[in-house]
This record gives structure tokens, sequence and C-alpha cells, in this order.
């Protein structure tokens, strides 16, 4: 049967350089912000960014990727000089990647300083840049799928848990917030929040755990390096973490680097992307307390 593709942009990390002194420097906005979010074509979240004062320019929010990324024709344009080289871990492999240094970023009224950005591809990422992590640490990440709305800011000036039926805690590994109160059809299954993908990444450890033999379609993951990987694409009849379901969830598995790179890769780990989280009314990802917060659609529960 011939692969199909499906676009899966940078999961995590990568060993992305050493993290520089004052790289998630920010600038406190003295309001809440509160950005509009559009959809690609693949109906990922990209938001407005200011680079170098410049723009602004579509980038990608992707809580799977460490470091945010920018596309080298944007770094043409902004006559920035690549100067160091970075080790990148993607869904489909390894890569070594100029870099660029970025002096600010602007998200609203809120700047980032000192920030290090790996080069990728646009035709790759499907966008001018990628947030990453290194601009969201340290604060509470709140996306309002139903209004189509985003807002950065410290859980206390964004409400607290108010309005949120479910609070999962998590734990922090490489920057990333990692949730083990979940399970798959009955299988206990570490899940980590990517906005950055589609489809949901499952590794090779929890496709084993789900040994009944089922019908699973084989395709191609395109990661934002260009690279590929072959997968199969299941779908598992529920997901839950803590007390949120999701129901008739479509998982990619495959050996994805990422996961050795989180230590992810000896227990069923899965990367839960956009198509599931859009079923929430609001998800916010709270790094400074390790909480993801939930809310759910009225009458689920």
């Amino acid at each position: 049967m011939p692969a199909s593709s499906l676009l899966l942009p940078l999961l995590p990390f990568a060993a992305v350089l050493p993290v520089f002194a004052g790289q998630d420097g920010q600038q406190q906005a003295a309001q809440t912000d509160i950005i509009a979010i559009r959809k690609d074509q693949w109906s990922r979240m990209t938001v407005p960014v200011k680079v170098v004062e410049q723009g602004p320019f579509r980038f990608l929010i992707d809580t799977g990727s460490q470091n945010t990324v920018l596309s080298r024709d944007l770094a043409r344009r902004l006559s920035l000089v690549p100067n160091r080289k970075a080790r990148l871990v993607s869904v489909a492999g390894t890569q070594i990647v100029d870099t660029v240094d970025l002096d600010q970023i602007d998200l609203g009224r809120r700047s980032y300083y000192g920030l290090t950005a790996p080069l990728l591809e646009s035709e790759h990422m499907g966008a001018d840049g990628i947030l990453g992590l290194d601009s969201l640490q340290g604060q509470r990440v709140l996306v309002d799928f139903k209004k189509g709305l985003m807002a950065i800011d410290d859980a206390k000036n964004l409400g607290g848990n108010r309005g949120f039926e479910i609070v999962v805690e998590a734990r922090r590994r490489s920057g990333q917030l990692i949730m083990a109160d979940a399970k798959l059809e009955g299988i206990k299954v570490q899940v980590v929040i990517d906005t950055g993908a589609e489809t949901s990444i499952g590794n090779l450890a929890l496709q084993r755990a789900l040994s009944k033999k089922r019908k699973r379609e084989q395709i191609q993951l395109l990661s934002v390096t260009g690279d590929q990987i072959n997968a199969d694409l299941g779908y598992a009849r529920w997901l839950e973490i803590s007390e949120v379901r999701f129901n008739n969830v479509a998982i990619a598995y495959t050996d994805a680097p990422a996961f050795k790179a989180l230590k992810l890769d000896s227990r069923p780990s899965l990367l839960l992307g956009m198509r599931d989280l859009r079923s929430l009314d609001r998800l916010a990802i709270d790094f400074a307390t390790r909480r993801i917060l939930f809310d759910i659609p009225a009458g689920v529960l």
C-alpha cells in the first residue's frame, strides 16, 4: 500500500546548543496579552510575532519545540547572519542546522531577548517561524479554542483555576511538561501536549502494549526539517487524562528520536496533537507551576 503524507512539525527540542544566559528573558507587559489565533492549512495555531522590531510574521505555536525557530527566508530578509551550528532532534531524525541570534522578538506587548534560533525551510514549517518553549517558560499559556484567542501571563492574572474543571499535575523534563496520570484503553501512558502537531504520535512501546491486532495504515510523517519517517496510523477508542476523556484518537506509531531525547522511549508515551485538543473549550499550560488545566464542553463530564 503506498504511503500517504502527513505533515507534523518539529518535535521537541533538540539539543539545540546549551540554553544561554538570558535566553528566556522577557519584558513584563502591563496587562495580560490576548492574541488572536489563526489556523494554518493543517489547523495548527499561528500568531503574529515581530522579529527585531519588524513584521509581524506568522509563527506556529509549538509546545513540543524547545526552541524558537526562524525560517531561512525570513533570516535573509532581516539580514540575520548564521553563526553557530546546533544539533536538532525532530520527529524524523537528527540534523545539524545553522542558528542565528535574535536580539528581540515581540508577541503582543511582551518582548523576549537573547534567543538563539535554529534555521529551517519555510516550506517545511508552513510558517515564518515557530514560537517554542524558550519564549513560554515561567508563564501560563491559555488557549481558548471556542473564541480563537490565546493569552499569556502568570496564573493569577489569568484567573487561577477558575472555570477549569480539571487540573493535572505534571513533571518537567527538558522544558516539557509530562503528564503521567493518563490511560489509553486501560494502558498507563505518559502524555506530552504538542500544539505543533496535528495528529498525535505514539512510541513503539505504546504500540506493543496495545497488543490487539488492528488494521493500520502505513503513512509517512514529514518533519519541519524536511525529513520523513514511516509510521503506522491507528485509532484508539479512548484516552483519559485524569478525568478528561478523548474518544477515537488517531495515533501515528513510530520510533521517533524525540521520544529517546525525552527519555520516553522505553514506556508507553504519547505526544497529544491538535486533532484531539480542539475538542476542548480551553486549555491552559502553566509552566511555572507544572500544571495542565482543562476546560471541557458542557455536558461532557
